[in-house]
């Protein structure tokens, strides 16, 4: 499937198929994955199949290895993820409250691409994983990408969050972003200059009408200045918004040039 193309239902259903076919497969030994091949084989001949190619033969295997999981079919599988996305796309599932300048202010369209960076993202990128955007989470600390990855395995997110390993310093966006959202940790460690060129990458892969969010101050954890938030966003239009006593947030959207 091409990069940017819409990612449908029955997609995503063949991936939840093949992954729990391959993860079957991986938690048996071999001998059982020998024996299933054999019992492949057996059918295949009983069906007059008289040509017993790999690819024939392992697509049998997969078939047998299906219906001993007794993997739902498509409409039933259907049904159930359209509820529990619909689930998925309320803010407070994830503990983000509806009245928050994230549920308020970040609404890319479906298929966007946005970045999510620093600690405790991970609410964030599975909320607009859920409503269809492709979610880039990078972080120089490996735990806080675990706790996203593992996150978005539980809720069948996976194919929609890549996880990045690198400070802002490093990173360079392959697509164009709709939105960036960073705590304090994402500037942690980094200089002036770095975090100024960090600043002009990010904005320079925004399109117009994107916005960042950036807090200055989560949960008591203070980041990036607001005085120089607003030397770096200049042109753009921000506002500078307090949700509780420990956090404080910066909103820049990116206006026609």
């Amino acid at each position: 499937m091409p990069p940017n193309a819409p990612r449908s239902l029955k997609y995503e259903y063949e991936l939840y198929v093949e992954n729990e076919i391959e993860n079957y497969k991986e938690s048996i030994p071999r001998s059982a994955i020998l024996k299933i091949g054999d019992e492949a084989a057996a059918q295949m001949r009983d069906q007059d199949q008289l040509v017993l190619d790999e690819m024939m033969l392992w697509g049998e295997v997969d078939r047998i290895i299906r219906k001993r999981l007794r993997l739902p079919a498509y409409d039933t599988w259907r049904r159930k993820r359209l509820k529990l996305l619909a689930e998925y796309r309320r803010p407070e599932h994830w503990g983000i409250r509806p009245d928050g300048i994230l549920a308020r202010e970040i609404h890319p369209p479906a298929e966007s691409n946005v970045l999510v960076a620093g600690g405790e993202v991970e609410r964030a990128a599975l909320y607009l994983a859920a409503h269809g955007c492709t979610v880039s989470a990078v972080d120089s600390v490996a735990s806080p990408l675990e706790r996203v990855m593992n996150a978005a395995h539980a809720a069948g997110l996976t194919d929609r969050i890549q996880g990045c390993g690198a400070d802002l310093s490093q990173w360079d966006p392959a697509r164009s972003l709709a939105a960036v959202i960073c705590t304090p940790e994402a500037f942690a460690g980094l200089s002036g200059e770095e975090r100024m060129r960090a600043f002009e990458v990010l904005q320079g892969a925004t399109r117009e009408g994107g916005v960042h969010l950036v807090g200055t101050i989560v949960s008591g954890k203070r980041g990036v200045s607001v005085a120089e938030l607003r030397r770096q966003y200049k042109g753009w239009t921000i506002s500078v918004e307090d949700e509780t006593e420990k956090s404080k947030n910066f909103l820049a959207r990116k206006t026609a040039s």
